[in-house]
């Protein structure tokens, strides 16, 4: 697998591995892999109980007409 980087990131990475946290670039790059998954899922997750919250909640008073009208006025 080839991945490129930025030079931002490749200083980033690098300045990990120079706090003595990382190994080397890899743990940097497969920590971060694993923290974006959780973070992925966090919010996939949070989306799904919003979207349940809208289907089982109470139908709205407001027309569409209604709701276009106040985001014109904002």
């Amino acid at each position: 697998m080839n991945v490129s980087f930025t030079k931002k990131q490749e200083d980033y990475i690098s300045k990990q591995v120079e706090t003595g946290e990382y190994q080397n670039n890899s743990e940097v790059i497969r920590d971060a892999l694993r923290l974006h998954s959780i973070y992925r899922e966090k919010v996939i997750q949070d989306l799904r109980i919003e979207i349940e919250k809208g289907w089982s909640g109470a139908p709205s008073k407001r027309s569409v007409s209604d709701i276009i009208k106040s985001k014109k006025k904002h």
